[in-house]
């Protein structure tokens, strides 16, 4: 893959995760900083075009006055302009408000404001205008035309012109209104944009609301009072939600029918246990002791799944001695080392059970396979809690690390067991959004690493 294509895949998946209301302000951005400069452009063409023809006209004007009242005197031999123009700057040298009358030979005649200067003379028939470098590089907006005089042979030529700033101020002004104008509507614009974007995805931010009150167990539905589009969504999601609720329902009611099938055999064996002596009742009665309270746990978490429930943190070290003490002791029966490293004081978001079942597990695999010693090590990272268990046995290639995990699969039909500890344990890693990793210990045994995001703080 190329650097460019590589680049594009990159920015399409940043643009992707992009909110809604950040795509519709782009939008709008565009589309104001778009649509209105060329607005602006065009309206700012049209009026300089519209506000240099009625300049030009104005000129016009005055170049039909003195093409009225010019005249010739024969006995004087020179052109004279009977009719007043009426504006003090043609009579102000070098005003910048100029006229010129000429044949192109020895009749000319001028207004006072050119002195000794004259007007660049181009001849045409008809009316036309120009821009100009006139006296003292002054720059000129000039219109001109020629007409015929009698007794004159050669047509004589008028010329009018005025200073161009007059005309520029006057578009200066306009265009500063104009843009002035332009940007205050622009923020505007976005402003009111800006408010109907969030106005318009409300709805979406309370659906988002809804569905978090469900999924922390403080709704069982989702409000369907939304605009048509969404109340249909959130129908559909609430069908899924009413189906997942009967699943769940079902998982209850079979937790509970398996328990309660399991309370009668339990009743008649502690019954037959009574016949017993009493040495060798004691440890039968811890057994189905650990059988009813694994029944009893097993039921109100079933009863408890799917409702979103954080559980009060606990302290890790005290909610595990009682079943390391235990554990302790059957290694030393066994003859098998148990050592144990534990960080600082840990807390965790966890049922006390649960963490009991998953290490017990854990560490009943690890002794029932070690040949003579079996490490535990307990530290928090962060969020989370890491659990590593090592043991010296004969250990697990790739695929049966994979096997291992199965439920009921076992890998030695030699050995006592159900084949449920490993398995039970992922789905107990599942349920807390953790992750489990089988490898080959460093002792040559198997090395189980857990890693769950439950760590309290504070």
């Amino acid at each position: 893959m190329s650097a460019n294509a590589e680049w594009h895949n990159q920015w399409q998946r940043r643009w992707t995760k992009r909110s809604i209301s950040l795509r519709l302000l782009l939008a709008v951005l565009v589309m104001v900083g778009l649509a209105l400069p060329i607005a602006g452009t065009l309206l700012s063409h049209h009026y300089r075009a519209s506000a240099t023809q009625a300049f030009d006209e104005r000129l016009a004007a005055t170049l039909n006055v003195i093409m009225a009242g010019v005249t010739y005197d024969r006995l004087a031999q020179q052109l004279v302009l009977d009719q007043a123009l009426g504006d003090p700057r043609f009579e102000n040298v070098y005003s910048g408000w100029y006229w010129q009358i000429t044949d192109g030979a020895q009749n000319t005649l001028a207004s006072r404001s050119l002195w000794d200067q004259r007007l660049p003379v181009v001849e045409n028939e008809n009316l036309s205008a120009r821009s100009i470098s006139g006296p003292r590089d002054q720059s000129l907006r000039m219109v001109e035309r020629d007409i015929y005089l009698a007794p004159l042979e050669a047509p004589l030529h008028i010329s009018v012109a005025a200073r161009n700033d007059v005309l520029a101020d006057d578009i200066g002004e306009f265009q500063h209104l104009l843009w002035g104008g332009l940007i205050g509507l622009g923020a505007l614009l976005i402003g009111v944009l800006a408010l109907q974007v969030r106005w318009g995805l409300a709805p979406l931010r309370r659906m988002h609301a809804n569905l978090r009150d469900v999924e922390q167990g403080r709704s069982e539905q989702l409000d369907t009072r939304l605009p048509e589009e969404l109340a249909t969504l959130a129908g559909s999601m609430n069908a899924v939600l009413a189906r997942d609720q009967r699943l769940i329902e079902r998982g209850r009611h079979t937790a509970g029918n398996l328990a309660h099938a399991l309370k009668t055999p339990l009743s008649v064996m502690r019954l037959q246990l009574r016949q017993l002596p009493e040495a060798n009742r004691s440890a039968w009665e811890v057994e189905l002791a650990r059988i009813d309270s694994a029944v009893r746990h097993h039921l109100a978490r079933a009863s408890a799944a799917g409702e979103g429930v954080r559980f009060a943190p606990i302290t890790l070290h005290t909610t595990l001695a009682p079943l390391l003490n235990g554990l302790s002791r059957l290694a030393q029966r066994r003859g098998i080392a148990l050592r144990q490293s534990w960080g600082q004081a840990i807390r965790v978001h966890m049922d006390e059970q649960d963490i009991q079942e998953l290490v017990g597990n854990l560490m009943d695999n690890a002794l029932r396979w070690a040949q003579s010693e079996v490490e535990l090590d307990v530290q928090a990272v962060e969020q989370q809690l890491v659990l590593t268990v090592r043991d010296n046995g004969p250990g697990m290639s790739e695929a049966e690390c994979q096997q291992a995990v199965q439920r009921g699969k076992r890998l030695d039909e030699q050995r006592s067991g159900s084949g449920l500890g490993l398995a039970i344990v992922t789905d107990l890693v599942a349920l807390y959004s953790g992750q489990m990793h089988l490898t080959r210990a460093s002792t040559g045994g198997l090395e189980v690493v857990v890693e769950l995001p439950v760590v309290a703080h504070g």
